[in-house]
Parts: structure tokens; C-alpha cells; sequence
């Protein structure tokens, strides 16, 4: 509306205009949990047909915040707007009737069940009483093609990719035709290129007219596709900004109230002795006849971080299951130490050394219906430190988590004893992580860890790889950030189906070069 027209208008009207101008409006949100305000009397806007981001510390109250909009809570003060007029969404059914859809950061999906079964499930086709799936396999095939979102519909979740999983549950939003879209951590889980095509995907959303609103840590993605971006701290509402008037070094300031480096600080690596060896290995797949891991040979030496790097679904999550023993081996060995410990169980290998911090939290990292203080000594409770004479020595296992708690900055609201599925996804993986490094383990296996964390938890944890590295630990970390394989690597080895197809100094490599072998195009020995 141009600005003569607008000013002629009656008090009344311009708040009317307003109030029109924006599709979401939540209006003084609070929302309180047991021991902490998650969203401390929060106003948020959203305007028709823009992508607006949502920034903040792991626990800020963006996930929360979120969750009250699609109604899988409830606020204790506070409204929701659309289009100017007041609603009420008391369940994520309301949300979906009104055209709000939502990815979650944690997937909600039913794993047992195919990729076409979860993407329907709640909006099943019927015809004379009957479910048509194929009414619903062509609706979602053809929403695949036009986005970029190509995914078997007929694999189980249980048996695809964290990536595939992702695409999922952005293809079960876009099915309902929702107008409200909400991102939360959406390229946490993501390759570079899925995130490029992730980001596109959203440009073409907001273009149809449909309103965005994206949670993210990643400071060059909301740049990059964000138009505006409200920024919360511990719960707090900070400011919103339009991204074309601010820095990357701006935002992170307004999220963390410090300067942040982006850059490892690390000397150059003293390799010495080798404390992980790898001799042929392979891991069947679930999916087909082929290998998931094919003759694969590597060693990790003490005092060096090495990383496998790659593109999601080649062989590095079963990998990492061969090494941990979450998986058994169809061929070769692992030497730990100088012990083989190619058929030993998980509590062994744990005890001889390892440390491993999960791709999935969720699934292989943490008891979520377990507190806080079981989940940091889930893999040490067995200890004379922690167990006498059979019973748990309860004030031992609270004054140790405590210290983890203070010590790796681990958020939430009841302290040791909250309960760890009320916590934030990134205060989940910094517990994760605290009992990982504070095992003082000879080796340690960082799959994904800064993944879904913020800047400046990112900043520790990779000052934290860096401290194991130069205490003597062998450290393999496996990562699809590609910033994170070149800043924090010593040498990378990356994976293709199944294989290590290159091995790479991260000072003389290029981030393009290392595309080529990611993506097949190269690979050692050959041009």
C-alpha cells in the first residue's frame, strides 16, 4: 500500500491493514514448563508469502514456541491470530484444518510403516469405504517430481536413511496443501546439495504464496533464503530484522550476546601411535544384496581427527554400526588398542575405550523417558563409583551429573533430574556428548555432533574434538557439514556406495574437488 494512501487512513483502518498484512500473528505467547518459562511473553509475525526466520540458542524456545502454533501445546497466556482474526488450535487436527503444517525436528513418523503410509496417515483416500492408494501414490509422486523429492514410497522408515526420513515428513506437509509451513531444523540432516535443493524448494513455496517460517542454527541459510528473522534468547523475544540490513556476525551476536568464531583454532596434528585399525570390512545391507560397506580398510592414529565425509545413505551409518557393534561384521576385522574386538558386545568395546556419540539421539543416544542423571551414567552405572553391592548409589550419580551438567552447559529445567524427552534437541545432544568425552575414552566416533546444535555450542563442541585429538585420542568423525570436514579434519576419507573412494589433506583439498568423489564422479586411481 503506498505510503500516502496508508497515511490517510483512519487509526482504526491502518490497524486493520495491519492486522490483514499478516498471515500468523502470535501475540504475547507464554508457555511454562516445570522449572523454566520456555516462551517468556513472545511476539511473533508472520506476513503472507515471506520466509521468516527463527533464531536462538539451543533452548531459546523456538521448538516450543512452534509447538504452541501447531497445537501440540497449549499457552498459559497469550493468542493466535490468522489473517486478523482470532483462533483457537488445540491440537495439531486444529493446525491442519487451518493450513498450518509443520516438519518436525524430531520426525514423527510411524517406523514400522512405509514412506506412502506415514505420508497419508490422518488423510487417507477413500473410495465407496475403501482406502485408494493409488489415488494417493500419484498425488505424492507427482509433489516428489515437482520439488525435488524423490524417496521410495514403499521402503519402511525403519529402513531408510535419516536424510529419506526428512524428505518424508517435508512430503507429508506439502500432501495436506498447507498454506503455513513450518521448518523446524530442517538441513539438520541434510547433504549440501539437499540443502540447495531444500532452499530452492522454499523460494518456490513462498513464490505460490505460501507463508514460511524456518528454524535454523545455520547462519548462511537464513541469509541466504530468509526475508526477515526474529531472533529469542533463554525464552526471551531479542528483535526481528530484515536479513538484507544485518551480518551473519549480527544474528549470532543477537542469539548468543557474544562474538563467535567461526574458525577451529587447532595446531597442526602430531599423529602417533595407531589406535584404530581396519582391516576389510563389510556390513551386509538391509536393503539389497550389495554390501552397505565393501572391503573397506582405514586406521585412525592417536592424536588425529579423521573424518569420513560423504553424501547421506553411501555406507557411513552402517559403518559406524560395524565399528560400534550396533551391527555384526560379513567380512573383515577392527583391532582397538591392539585387542580384536571385531566380535565383542557394545558394553565391552565401551569399557576397552570407545566412546560413541549416535547419528540419532534419539534412537541409539538416549532413554527418553529415563532423567537426565540415568542418561549420563546409562553406560558407566555398573562402576563401584556409581554401584554398591548391587543398588545404585544415587547421591554419587546426582553430584557426577551435576558437574557434566555445569561443565557442557546442558540446559534444562528440572536439572539432573528432568526427564530427557523434555529437553531440547540440542541440550539432548550436549548430554550425549558429555558422557561421550567425559568417559576419557582412547577412541572416540563423533557421528553428526554439532548437528542441530547452535553457533556457540558448535564452537565448544568442536573445541572439545580438538582437546580429545591433543590429549592423545583417535577421534573418526563423520560428517555431511562440509564446513565442519574441512575446518576440523586432519585427513578425510570420503565414502562412496560403500566404499573409500579418495583420501584427502583438508589444507590442499578443495570443497569442489571433494564434491567429485562424493557424488562418484572420481575416485582414487582413476580420472
Amino acid at each position: 500500500m503506498p505510503g500516502s494512501e496508508k497515511r490517510g487512513l483512519t487509526r482504526r483502518a491502518e490497524e486493520v491493514w495491519q492486522l490483514e498484512n499478516y498471515a500468523v500473528e502470535m501475540l504475547h505467547i507464554t508457555k511454562r514448563f516445570p522449572g523454566i518459562i520456555a516462551n517468556d511473553d513472545i511476539t511473533l509475525q508472520l506476513k503472507k508469502g515471506e520466509i521468516h526466520a527463527l533464531l536462538g540458542e539451543n533452548g531459546a524456545g523456538k521448538s516450543t514456541l512452534m509447538s504452541v502454533l501447531f497445537g501440540l501445546y497449549q499457552p498459559e497466556e497469550g493468542e493466535i491470530h490468522m489473517d486478523g482474526k482470532k483462533v483457537e488450535i488445540r491440537n495439531p487436527n486444529d493446525a491442519n484444518d487451518l493450513g498450518i503444517g509443520m516438519v518436525h525436528q524430531h520426525f514423527k513418523l510411524v517406523e514400522c510403516f512405509s514412506v506412502l503410509d506415514n505420508i497419508i496417515l490422518g488423510v487417507e483416500p477413500c473410495k465407496n469405504g475403501f482406502l485408494n492408494k493409488n489415488e494417493a501414490r500419484v498425488k505424492v509422486q507427482e509433489i516428489s517430481e515437482r520439488y525435488g523429492l524423490q524417496v521410495d514410497l514403499d521402503a519402511k522408515i525403519e529402513d531408510i536413511t535419516v536424510g529419506m526420513q526428512q524428505r518424508t515428513e517435508i512430503l507429508k506437509m506439502l500432501y495436506r496443501d498447507n498454506e503455513i509451513l513450518i521448518f523446524d531444523e530442517p538441513t539438520a540432516v541434510l547433504t549440501p546439495q539437499e540443502i540447495a535443493e531444500l532452499m530452492q524448494i522454499m523460494r518456490n513455496l513462498a513464490a505460490e504464496g505460501k507463508s514460511i517460517l524456518f528454524i535454523s542454527h545455520k547462519l548462511a541459510e537464513i541469509m541466504e533464503v530468509a526475508d526477515r528473522c526474529s531472533v529469542l534468547r533463554k525464552g526471551k523475544y531479542i528483535g526481528t530484522v530484515e536479513t538484507k540490513d544485518v551480518t551473519p556476525e549480527d544474528l549470532s551476536r543477537m542469539m548468543v550476546g557474544r562474538d563467535v568464531k567461526a574458525k577451529v583454532d587447532k595446531e597442526d596434528a602430531k599423529p602417533t601411535d595407531v589406535v584404530l585399525d581396519v582391516k576389510g570390512m563389510c556390513v551386509a545391507s538391509k536393503r539389497h544384496k550389495k554390501n552397505a560397506v565393501n572391503d573397506v580398510s582405514f586406521q585412525v592414529r592417536r592424536g588425529e581427527i579423521v573424518c569420513i565425509a560423504g553424501i547421506d545413505g553411501n555406507g557411513q551409518t552402517e559403518l559406524v554400526y560395524g565399528l560400534s557393534g550396533l551391527e555384526p561384521l560379513s567380512a573383515g576385522s577392527i583391532t582397538m588398542n591392539g585387542t580384536d574386538i571385531t566380535k565383542l558386545s557394545i558394553r565391552k568395546r565401551s569399557t576397552l575405550g570407545m566412546s560413541h556419540i549416535p547419528e540419532d539421539r534419539h534412537k541409539h543416544g538416549l532413554v527418553l523417558d529415563y532423567t537426565l542423571e540415568d542418561n549420563i551414567v546409562l553406560q558407566r552405572y555398573f562402576e563401584p563409583e556409581f554401584t554398591k553391592f548391587g543398588f545404585l548409589r544415587r547421591k554419587n550419580i546426582r553430584k557426577y551429573a551435576e558437574r557434566l551438567i555445569e561443565k557442557f552447559d546442558v540446559r534444562s529445567g528440572q536439572g539432573p533430574i528432568t526427564i530427557s524427552r523434555a529437553m531440547s534437541g540440542g541440550n539432548q545432544q550436549k548430554a550425549i556428548i558429555a558422557r561421550e568425552i567425559d568417559k576419557n575414552p582412547e577412541f572416540l566416533i563423533a557421528v553428526q555432533p554439532t548437528r542441530g546444535l547452535d553457533v556457540g555450542a558448535i564452537e565448544y563442541i568442536h573445541k572439545q574434538l580438538v582437546e580429545q585429538r591433543d590429549a592423545g585420542k583417535g577421534v573418526l568423525l563423520v560428517s555431511l557439514e562440509l564446513d565442519e570436514v574441512m575446518n576440523v579434519s586432519d585427513r578425510i576419507l570420503v565414502m562412496f556406495e560403500g566404499e573409500i573412494v579418495g583420501e584427502f589433506d583438508p589444507k590442499s583439498v578443495t570443497v569442489e574437488e571433494l564434491g567429485l568423489y562424493m557424488a562418484g564422479a572420481k575416485r582414487e586411481g582413476k580420472a
